[in-house]
């Protein structure tokens, strides 16, 4: 682990032709990219697929049994009623319509984006263009999808659909603004190759969108196949875009201007110290992973995206530093206590790095690099021992840091491999754009917290209106 406040360095990335294993994925052999498939996705895929077959299979047997039996009595009178004129009757009717309701749907929605969204071309939004069209060649795309910017109403968000065999990417205003050069433009190209990736994993299939239409309806088994689904399209995106994680972590978690501000290791680790019965309801009836569990597997590389089962504790890399909520209201602190931490204690980044707290705005220019804050330590430092800053990992050129072109930077993410630098494999977790837990940096449970700001919790809370003791 780099020492507290230093700037985290990436990895080069491999070439294209040399693809790498990412998130304990298995190779499926889908056009080239099956090494980037999240390893519940098939398993969900085909019980999904079987369900399906059962379900046509009982549509079929049922409309037989009503046609060869008009007028049943005693229990099949009643089967009879509930199917015809009962809630049964939805069974009936839809599931045979299904599949052309689907394709109306998808019609529409392509003919929307055709009618109304900005079309992504050469020379309208050429930036964003190349992403998509970079992503195609970079997972075998025959063809090059359409691709639309399309009003969002504030709303964060992209999608991938298709008609026939023609595909398309969607991405909302408010988002696709974050990839100006005063913002993020690797968090762009990380959401860009999310969706396309959607598209090269065969998630918009027509087939595929059937099958994934019905077992939706299935409580526990179709969210967790939707979010199989979309931690196979992170793998694609984490492939093309490691350095864009953190950027696209915190603009989905806190908005395209605080999204410089939200940091990906206090989000990540939460993924290990949060639990409970509730929580996992929630995670569970959810079709994307909470972010807490998503940017826990797109920080730590080494084992796939949680499904049903939250991380284990032991895979924090920094010591907690407040309470959460399935503990205790009687173990949380009193307003005194925190105070004084607060007091006692700061951010590892102030000074220049606080005129980012309310975010980045376009037009304007930053002395703090994006990445400065969201990937720092987040446990604070007391105030008269905060080390000092050093230089972002993009800061200005200096005699420490050349120019382009006028020295190989070691610091930079596609610079030659080195002892600082290693090439991918060479050592554990290479991969990874955040080192890993290491001595600096035990897992939690492996010492004690020294670190702290509160002292012992009292055994029982106070009455209304008495004052902790100081």
């Amino acid at each position: 682990m780099p020492a507290p406040g230093s700037a985290l360095v990436l990895p080069p990335q491999a070439p294209p032709d040399r693809p790498r294993p990412l998130n304990g994925a298995t190779v499926h052999g889908l056009r080239g990219t099956g090494h980037l498939r999240h390893r519940c996705e098939m398993p969900l895929l085909w019980l999904s697929v079987v369900l399906m077959v059962v379900g046509y299979a009982a549509w079929v047997a049922t409309i037989a049994w009503l046609v060869a039996v008009p007028e049943p009595t005693g229990d099949a009178a009643s089967l009879r009623a509930f199917l015809l004129m009962g809630p049964g009757n939805q069974f009936l009717m839809l599931l045979p319509l299904l599949p052309f309701i689907l394709w109306v749907a998808r019609a529409l929605l392509y003919a929307r984006m055709r009618a109304s969204g900005v079309q992504m071309t050469p020379t309208q939004f050429p930036e964003g263009y190349r992403m998509v069209v970079e992503a195609a060649q970079r997972f075998g795309l025959r063809r090059v999808p359409d691709a639309y910017v399309v009003s969002g109403g504030g709303e964060i968000n992209a999608f991938a659909s298709g008609h026939g065999f023609r595909r398309f990417v969607a991405i909302n205003s408010d988002l696709f603004e974050v990839g100006g050069s005063t913002r993020d433009p690797e968090a762009l190209r990380f959401v860009i190759n999310h969706e396309v990736g959607h598209i090269a994993a065969g998630h918009v299939s027509f087939w595929r969108g059937v099958a994934t239409n019905l077992i939706m309806s299935v409580p526990l088994l179709g969210p967790a196949l939707s979010r199989a689904q979309e931690y196979t399209a992170d793998n694609h995106g984490y492939d093309a875009a490691p350095q864009g994680v953190a950027g696209a972590i915190g603009l989905l978690a806190g908005g395209k201007y605080l999204g410089a501000q939200v940091n990906l290791h206090a989000m990540a680790d939460r993924a290990a110290w949060e639990t409970g019965l509730w929580l996992h309801l929630v995670v569970w009836r959810a079709s994307h992973p909470v972010l807490t569990w998503r940017a826990h597997a797109l920080r730590d590389r080494r084992l796939p995206g949680r499904i049903m089962v939250k991380p284990s504790p032991a895979t924090a890399w920094f010591p907690r530093f407040h309470p959460t909520g399935s503990q205790p209201s009687t173990t949380w602190p009193y307003p005194a206590q925190v105070l004084e931490a607060m007091n006692r204690l700061e951010p590892r980044y102030t000074g220049a790095a606080a005129e980012e707290q309310f975010g980045r705005y376009p037009g304007v220019s930053y002395s703090v690099s994006r990445d400065e804050i969201r990937l720092a330590d987040p446990t604070p430092v007391p105030r008269r021992l905060a080390p000092p800053r050093t230089a972002p990992p993009y800061a200005a050129p200096s005699s420490a840091n050349p120019p382009y072109g006028s020295a190989p930077d070691a610091r930079s993410p596609y610079a030659a491999p080195s002892s600082t630098n290693p090439p991918y494999g060479s050592a554990p977790d290479a991969r990874s754009p955040y080192a890993a837990p290491s001595s600096t940096n035990p897992p939690y449970g492996s010492a004690p917290d020294a670190r702290s700001p509160y002292g012992p919790m009292p055994d029982t809370e106070p009455p209304y209106g008495s004052m902790p003791e100081q």
